[in-house]
């Protein structure tokens, strides 16, 4: 029973990772339409430049993981105007976007592997949380509880930033139509940065926690997150942010399941026979609406 509930408590942290990456990745995509394939990029710079505020600038934890945010945030903003926001101005539809990204995401995978020197680099003991909670005979690392408590927050904040304020209601007019939010008086350019902000600062966050727990910092850091990230996405619904979290948290359990019960073999096989199952039976996801995607 202890493997059992040490097993869940490794699953809700790896697929607390996932459903992160997955709101910012989502964020960018229903008020965008954009399938941006560097978003991973963003997790890995983030976890990054992290690295050197800890080992470096000798900065305190909280510090470094906002010093992480800060710079997948960074990216993302340069990403967005560098590359989509010329594309948006002529036009260009999902395609030339996705390309687009595709050419950034090369190019900032080079760099990070430049940075880290084609190495799997790690956060030196000392420079995060790295003591035990104890329930009953079951030890609870800090770093896990800390990644759960902050797909929490970043859940709870997102949801009502989107459903209760009045630029939530701007970036689901974008999403829908950024002709039209323009001509309702919405700064559409101005969401499009704050958005573009957000989705890489949240993505950024995941690339932190992320390189913590698994004592991997590197370029290949985000493309990890990327695909389990994007089934999340997939099966929790593009427009709500509640179906990511729920559904990157099942993802992370039931790969950890697999692998201590089934087979570590088929980890990945179940995670993309589950997204599968959705794309085909219901592809709006969980909390997804039936038409999310704009014309």
């Amino acid at each position: 029973m202890d493997l059992f509930f040490s097993q869940l408590l490794n699953g809700c942290s790896l697929g607390a990772l996932y459903a992160l990456f997955g709101i910012g990745f989502g964020l960018v995509f229903a008020t965008m339409g954009i399938l941006n394939a560097a978003q991973g990029c963003y997790a890995s710079w983030g976890a990054i430049v992290a690295l050197y505020a800890a080992e470096e600038l000798h900065l305190p934890f909280p510090l470094t993981v906002l010093a992480g945010i800060a710079g997948g945030a960074a990216i993302a903003i340069v990403v967005d105007q560098l590359g989509f926001q010329p594309l948006r101005n002529r036009g260009v539809g999902m395609l030339g976007a996705l390309i687009t990204s595709i050419a950034f995401w090369i190019i900032f995978d080079s760099l990070a592997g430049f940075a880290t020197g084609q190495q799997s680099l790690s956060f030196p003991f000392g420079t995060f949380p790295a003591g035990m909670f104890t329930a009953g005979e079951v030890l609870l690392p800090i770093m896990q509880l800390l990644t759960i408590g902050g797909l929490i927050v970043v859940t709870v904040g997102m949801h009502g930033l989107s459903a209760h304020t009045r630029f939530g209601a701007a970036m689901r007019a974008v999403g829908w139509d950024p002709v039209a939010a323009a001509l309702g008086g919405v700064n559409s350019h101005y969401v499009v940065i704050v958005t573009a902000g957000l989705s890489g600062a949240i993505s950024g966050l995941a690339g932190v926690l992320g390189g913590i727990t698994t004592s991997n910092v590197s370029f290949m850091l985000g493309q990890g997150l990327m695909l389990k990230g994007f089934a999340a996405v997939v099966v929790g619904g593009y427009t709500d942010v509640r179906g990511t979290a729920i559904a990157g948290l099942a993802l992370g359990i039931l790969e950890v399941f697999c692998g201590q019960y089934i087979s570590t073999s088929l980890r990945d096989g179940f995670t993309y026979a589950l997204l599968l199952a959705f794309l085909l039976l219901r592809p709006q996801g969980l909390f997804g609406a039936k038409s999310f995607v704009r014309a």
